[in-house]
């Protein structure tokens, strides 16, 4: 393959070569014809192929045949715990792509949660590395199965997206090494990523599309990546620093594509001796290199997978997914599953019936279908049950747009900045409609014979551009849901949205279900566990705290501030925050119940292979019904003071049990696996003394502990 690329550069002009490496269509770059050289197409995700527009306008080419398969988002994917289900979900939307003609899908989203209000946190998966980067390989094979690139974003350390262009973001090398770049190395080094993408901010002062350290020394250098590396698009913004370092296709969301500073600038740049053409030559091998991977050249484009979307097997596969990440946060006196025999049943909430999937920024979709939540309950109940829907709180109507997307001035700073930023405080429930709405609301409730609330956030809060003012519910729904509880007290409430919100009515309410955007399925998935069918097994790959100023970063005001931010907390993200400072959460990290009961016995480690330690135990499903648990290992020094957290996951395995079956289950750990970065060293450092090694079902439900001691190790 070198041999060939070598062949093919030689024979490339620099005009050629320059039409590789940068974007001449929105969404494409420039081919080579007289050398059968295609061109490149992308496509955003990363919870599906994005509909097609015109090559130079941000205008929606409104066909009927780009319609494609809405996948759940990261978020609830993460929530499932299950690696196949990761897999098969990067297949889904890698196949799909590949049936749309792409030839790259701008996913997965691994950037970590740092903060519960950033807009884009339903991109992501979780606030933890180490499942961030179990979940980024195999999403990753699963795209790639398809002859199609994955490209793994934002690189690096992209947390809010308040003045996203150009923030700075101050973070020491510990912080990096052990929170924000370990997801994005297992990606390369384990997932093969063939592609990762250039985030908009700025880290330490470099932009990161120009950044030496992080392209050149750590991508390059450490991890050996020669894959290609994409710019976010208008995230490049110097043509010299940015051609000298190892970023290889510029994309914006501009049409002038002959000025972009891979274009002419840098064709002026090159001729005048400025630039030396080695480093274009080098990108272009990036380039062509992904190209022969992909079978996009030469003999081996007859072979070339040609892709599908909309089949029977992607609905079926998206659907489970749904269904293993919606979340049982609370169930008080077995209150669910519900019956399915009920006369009567009341609806409540707007995001009952809302649609999710257009909407969110550059991963909005055109769904081939939606069912939304009312529909899925009426789908599933039938026609003797009757279902009665109220909305019991108003949502303004949003200003109609044109035929222009937003992100044709996604990268102007003051567009940015004008767009209206949506207020948790936006209680609608003093007006006269929304006061109609809610007594509408309290009369259909008294009569029903079970009420279900469906509410949360949408995409006027979830969204690219812009983080949340808080975690408050907007619209007034907590006022809703406190008059509802006094009719109802054993209503059902359900929780749709890409980020934590605080639930303070969360100590009265009987049953509480978490089910951020789940996709297509969303309503099928959701009524098979509110009344059985499925057994929930969904587990929080985030913390939900019980206010926003219980959070690290509202505790040192560095998140949401244009300019520059310093990461304060350090290793200290998450439940690391949490479990060591020992701040009350509403929902910890890896929380999540079923309706069935799991009892663990034979706990055992013993030591294995090339220094291995194996963990040994024994699950059983204790309970009448089959179900599925979620094994979780953490490990962390015995004396971990202020310096370290007090726990760390280092292992997980989704279990599958019929009832009163037993499993026999080993989980295996590594020497870096109780080891942390040390800056003078430049390594990874297991340091001397005692370790703590904890088997759970969550952070806080520790079901054993045992202490190991480290003679000390550099790796």
């Amino acid at each position: 393959m070198e041999h060939k690329i070598n062949e093919l550069l030689q024979k490339l002009s620099l005009d050629e070569k320059l039409a590789m490496v940068h974007g001449a269509g929105l969404f494409r770059t420039g081919g080579v014809e007289r050398l059968d050289i295609p061109a490149f197409y992308f496509s955003d995700g990363p919870h599906g192929v994005r509909a097609e527009f015109h090559n130079s306008k941000w205008i929606a080419v409104n066909q009927n045949d780009d319609f494609v398969s809405y996948l759940p988002c990261n978020s609830t994917l993460a929530s499932t715990w299950d690696r196949e289900l990761a897999y098969k979900s990067g297949y889904v939307l890698g196949e799909e792509a590949r049936g749309r003609g792409k030839d790259m899908i701008l996913a997965p989203g691994i950037n970590m949660k740092r903060s519960p209000l950033c807009g884009r946190n339903f991109e992501y998966l979780t606030e933890d590395p180490y499942l961030a980067g179990e979940f980024a390989v195999q999403i990753i094979k699963g795209i790639q199965e398809n002859d199609v690139s994955a490209c793994v974003k934002h690189y690096a350390v992209n947390g809010q997206e308040t003045d996203r262009l150009m923030v700075d973001t101050i973070a020491d090398e510990r912080t990096l090494r052990e929170i924000y770049l370990p997801a994005f190395k297992k990606a390369i080094s384990e997932g093969g990523s063939y592609s990762i993408m250039g985030a908009y901010n700025k880290l330490n002062g470099s932009h990161c599309c120009e950044h030496k350290a992080l392209l050149d020394e750590i991508l390059r250098k450490e991890w050996g990546f020669d894959g290609t590396v994409v710019s976010d698009w208008g995230a490049v913004h110097r043509t010299k620093e940015t051609a000298e370092v190892s970023m290889d296709i510029e994309m914006s969301v501009t049409d002038n594509f002959d000025e972009y500073f891979f274009a002419n600038p840098l064709k002026e740049k090159i001729e005048k001796g400025e630039i030396n053409i080695a480093y274009v030559d080098e990108k272009v091998r990036n380039v062509l290199r992904m190209m022969y991977r992909l079978n996009m050249l030469g003999e081996d484009k007859e072979n070339r997978k040609k892709g599908a979307y909309n089949t029977p097997e992607h609905r079926e596969a998206m659907y489970r997914v749904a269904a293993d990440g919606i979340v049982l946060l609370k169930n008080e006196d077995r209150k669910l599953p519900l019956a399915s025999k009920i006369k009567k049943i009341a609806v409540i909430g707007k995001n009952a019936e809302v649609m999710h999937a257009y909407g969110g920024g550059s991963s909005e979709i055109k769904a081939l279908y939606e069912i939304c939540p009312l529909m899925g309950i009426k789908m599933y109940l039938g026609g003797n049950t009757r279902v009665c829907y109220a909305p019991g709180y108003l949502i303004p109507e949003k200003k109609q747009e044109g035929d222009v997307n937003w992100q044709q001035d996604s990268v102007s700073a003051e567009a940015l900045a004008a767009l209206p930023v949506p207020v948790s405080e936006n209680d609608m429930t003093d007006t006269d409609e929304g006061k109609a709405l809610l007594e509408q609301a309290l009369a259909i409730a008294k009569e029903c014979d079970e009420v279900i609330f469906i509410g949360g956030l949408n995409h006027e809060y979830d969204v690219e551009g812009n983080d949340r003012a808080s975690m408050k519910l907007p619209y007034g729904q907590d006022k809703v849901i406190e008059a509802l509880l006094k009719v109802k007290p054993d209503m059902t409430i359900v929780m749709i949205g890409g980020a934590p919100v605080e639930m303070p009515w969360r100590d009265r309410a009987k049953a509480i279900v978490w089910a951020y955007y789940a996709g297509m399925e969303t309503g099928n998935a959701l009524a098979d566990i509110l009344f059985g069918k499925v057994n929930p097994s969904g587990k929080l790959a985030e913390t939900f705290p019980i206010t926003y100023a219980d959070t690290p970063t509202a505790k040192n005001g560095e998140f949401a501030k244009p300019g520059r931010i310093e990461l304060k907390e350090g290793v200290f993200v998450g439940y690391r925050y949490y479990e060591s400072k020992e701040v009350e959460v509403a929902y910890c990290f890896g929380h999540g119940l079923s309706y069935t009961e799991f009892s663990f016995s034979n706990f055992e480690v013993a030591e294995a292979e090339n220094g291995k330690l194996a963990v040994h135990f024994t699950i059983s499903n204790v309970g009448e019904r089959a179900g599925a648990e979620v094994v979780q290992v953490y490990t962390g020094p015995a004396n971990a003071g202020d310096i370290h957290p007090v726990k760390e996951l280092k292992g997980f395995e989704k279990l599958y049990l019929e009832a009163g079956e037993s499993r026999d289950v080993t989980i295996m750990l590594s020497k870096e696996d109780f080891a942390h970065y040390d800056c003078e060293k430049k390594a990874f450092v297991t340091e001397p003394g005692e370790y703590k090694l904890m088997v759970g079902v969550s952070v806080q439900d520790i079901r054993w502990e045992t202490k190991l001691v480290s003679k000390g190790t550099i790796q």
